[in-house]
């Protein structure tokens, strides 16, 4: 299927890893496509501000990648939320049963180099792309931490990482709250990811009748719109920003 041709009536959501930019050995490395705050800027102009980004980072690394080029940012799965006006949304929750699961993986990590541990506020992940033979290892260590210590919280699995989090926040809850909100209320949802992590967003556009959009993996996926890499969904997101977008006034 081909991508879909744009509309001015769309609220755009990215995710940020292997959507937007492309996937670096640990979070910190990440390279940002020196066109990508520009296009965003216009984006949002293209779109009345209905853009946010959806993503696994806190809202605080998104700032220092890409400034103020996105208003409204939606981070750790939702867990905490920028809304378009700027307000700052995250369900406040007891933290001390995290602060001793974080400090068990950072013991596991510390004695296997590159294992790495992210502490995400609110969440924690245990990355081991730089070493994807201790896979299982790491997956029984988070899996147990969780069934110890964190009753209401998951193990969500995603490229080369194990985060854990609160059940309650996903892509997909981050996503319905925006739709509720000005300018992304009435419009039609469009969401973009890559990953596991982003199938419960793709689930929430398709039922409200809007366009999801995977890059990458051919693996299944309920996104309509699979395309190969994030160069080409910039290439596309550029058509939309630089598209003649219909009037709106008399």
């Amino acid at each position: 299927m081909n991508l879909p041709e744009p509309s001015a009536n769309w609220a755009l959501f990215l995710d940020f890893d292997g959507t937007i930019v492309d996937i670096a050995p640990t979070p910190a490395s990440v390279a940002i496509p020196d066109c990508l705050p520009a296009l965003l800027v216009a984006l949002g102009d293209a779109l009345g501000g209905a853009v946010a980004v959806v993503t696994g980072r806190p809202i605080e690394q998104i700032d220092g990648f890409l400034g103020t080029a996105v208003p409204a940012v939606a981070g750790l799965h939702g867990l905490e939320r920028r809304t378009a006006d700027g307000a700052i949304v995250h369900p406040p929750f007891p933290r001390d049963d995290l602060q001793a699961v974080r400090a068990r993986l950072q013991a596991f990590a510390a004695a296997r180099p590159g294992v790495l541990v992210e502490d995400k506020k609110y969440a924690v992940a245990l990355h081991y792309r730089l070493v994807p033979s201790l896979k299982e290892a790491c997956r029984d260590l988070v899996n147990a931490a969780v069934e110890r210590h964190m009753a209401g919280w998951q193990v969500v699995e995603g490229k080369f990482v194990f985060e854990i989090r609160p059940r309650h926040s996903t892509k997909g809850t981050a996503i319905e709250a925006f739709m509720s909100e000005a300018p992304f209320f009435g419009r039609t949802a469009v969401f973009c990811g890559d990953d596991i992590t982003d199938e419960d967003g793709f689930a929430v556009v398709n039922a409200r009748g809007g366009a999801s959009i995977r890059v990458g993996s051919r693996s299944a996926t309920q996104a309509a719109v699979q395309v190969d890499t994030v160069g080409e969904l910039l290439d596309w997101l550029k058509r939309i920003a630089g598209r003649a977008m219909p009037s709106r006034g008399g």
